[in-house]
């Protein structure tokens, strides 16, 4: 078996950490899969230099919004098959997913939806978690192995953020959000960085605005899930606090397949 290395990273904007030393650290780096979330530029926008990486495969997926959401997938594995819909407009619409089929696992680049904004956008958040958790059950029921990784936009459980009772009323920590988690676990989903890590402060996301990240004021709300028969394939998890550009950092997995 090989291992090889996965990276996520919610990078708040493309073009933005383009120019805040992206390709230096990604090349540095060298992951075997890397995963993004929240490009916010359509395929025109991205600077030539980001669309061809030599060793890699580039898939992006774009929202209509200009300016939006938007995923990304790099990948020096080739993939069978790249999907970047569900089928269903109202979330397809917003560019959300990327799918990459490897035969030997099925990876997912998701950037879910945030719910703070109106309660119309935490109905469209637990709308796309539902459809998600539908999707990837019938993989799962026919013993597909998946990797499912991407800013997820909840914490799961107290020790998933610093101030649990202050955002206690907050979406991103409201009981029904962290319920489906739980549900979502229950399935036979695995999250990665907990089998290697229990401990607290151990965050992914820091508000800019409050300087957050210079005190450790976080969420833990990106992570990377398996299913329960790649378990015996996971080597490590971890986050990598101290790389800098965006609000949030990368996170990773290394796996022998």
């Amino acid at each position: 078996m090989k291992k090889i290395r996965l990276l996520s990273w919610n990078i708040n904007g493309l073009r933005a950490i383009y120019r805040k030393g992206f390709l230096d650290w990604f090349r540095a780096t060298r992951p075997d899969i890397l995963c993004l979330q929240e490009t916010k530029a359509s395929e025109k926008q991205i600077p030539e230099e980001l669309k061809s990486i030599p060793g890699y495969e580039v898939f992006w997926a774009a929202a209509e919004k200009k300016g939006y959401s938007g995923v990304g997938l790099y990948t020096r594995l080739a993939p069978r098959v790249v999907e970047k819909s569900w089928g269903v407009r109202k979330f397809d619409i917003e560019g959300r997913v990327i799918l990459a089929d490897y035969d030997s696992f099925i990876l997912f680049s998701i950037y879910f939806p945030n719910g703070k904004i109106s309660k119309a956008r935490l109905r469209y958040k637990m709308a796309f978690y539902d459809e998600f958790l539908t999707y990837v059950d019938r993989l799962r029921r026919r013993d597909k192995r998946l990797v499912i990784c991407g800013d997820v936009n909840t914490a799961h459980k107290e020790i998933d953020l610093a101030r649990p009772k202050e955002n206690s009323k907050v979406s991103g920590f409201l009981a029904e959000e962290r319920a489906w988690i739980d549900k979502f676990l229950k399935l036979g989903f695995i999250d990665t960085f907990r089998v290697f890590n229990k401990d607290a402060g151990q965050y992914t996301w820091w508000d800019l605005k409050t300087r957050a990240r210079e005190r450790n004021v976080g969420w833990r709300i990106d992570y990377f899930y398996i299913t329960e028969n790649l378990r015996k394939n996971l080597r490590s998890a971890f986050i990598l606090k101290d790389v800098m550009g965006s609000d949030h950092c990368p996170i990773g997995i290394d796996i022998a397949i």
